[in-house]
């Protein structure tokens, strides 16, 4: 923990009176687990600037519904109730059951009604700059055919979305954790504006590095299925989204510093729905 990071935690600490019993590190936060009086909490200290930046924001104008609730927040930072027991969505579908657990993040989703998005909040179309800082780039490990197909869908899409809401943006397994007073809950939004098909794309990505649960024609079908029939939307615009988001979390991948070749996890995700778009 760097010592601006250090500070702004035991600052926040004393400002919200958290009794803190454990402290867990990621690669963006500092997790902080306790209690205020008798309420248990977590609080989550963002290390540096970055998407999850305006997360407690995000958290409000949820209220709730279909996600963590918020007690405290200030810039970079929140305290969240706790949930517990806290088991995520992910272990549903490394024990086989993935047809129930695409069934429970419909529902998640169709609690998740928000207020009006927020002024800070990233647009769908914000995102599309990363296709085009690699294709302006000098990275070539993703195809660039690909790459400008992805970015060609990806405008396509944007400019022919339905109704926008404020909407989570990474809503996947790991993002969604069960609690024994209100059931399946989602965390760590980072917050954009779109239509609610784009929502779907980061779940079909996931669980991320283990390609054998997510990335085949039959697996996507059949939780694209599921996801349309519970809330009424699109299919197609479901595939091309995902489709184009998986492409532009290769690049992301790349950016990040990590290994990335043609055979991607996100990579092979794209190829898959890009042949069942040919077909259809």
């Amino acid at each position: 923990m760097n010592q601006d990071a250090s500070r702004r935690v035991e600052e926040l600490v004393r400002r919200w009176n958290v009794c803190v019993d454990e402290t867990r590190a990621t690669a963006t936060s500092i997790l902080l687990f306790g209690k205020r009086g008798s309420e248990r909490v977590v609080l989550k200290v963002l290390s540096k600037l970055g998407d999850e930046w305006c997360s407690g924001d995000v958290l409000l104008a949820f209220s709730g519904n279909g996600m963590v609730r918020p007690l405290e927040v200030a810039e970079g930072a929140v305290l969240l109730e706790r949930i517990l027991p806290g088991n995520s969505l992910l272990d549903l579908v490394l024990a086989g059951r993935d047809e129930e657990a695409t069934l429970i993040l419909a529902d998640v989703l169709l609690k998740m009604s928000p207020a009006e998005a927020l002024e800070t909040s990233a647009a769908v179309e914000d995102w599309a700059a990363g296709f085009d800082r690699y294709l302006n780039g000098t990275n070539r490990a993703i195809p660039i055919d690909l790459v400008q197909h992805g970015r060609e869908t990806w405008l396509e899409l944007c400019a022919s979305q339905r109704p926008r809401r404020l909407l989570h943006g990474d809503l996947h397994h790991e993002n969604i954790l069960f609690d024994a007073d209100r059931g399946w809950l989602a965390i760590d939004p980072k917050g954009v504006v779109g239509e609610l098909e784009f929502e779907i794309g980061a779940m079909l990505l996931n669980p991320m590095g283990r390609p054998e649960f997510f990335a085949s024609q039959e697996i996507v079908l059949r939780r694209v299925r599921i996801i349309q029939e519970a809330l009424k939307i699109d299919g197609e615009r479901i595939l091309r989204w995902a489709f184009a988001r998986a492409i532009l979390s290769a690049i992301w991948t790349q950016e990040d510093g990590e290994s990335l070749d043609h055979m991607h996890s996100s990579l092979n995700l794209a190829r898959e729905i890009q042949a069942i778009l040919r077909l259809t």
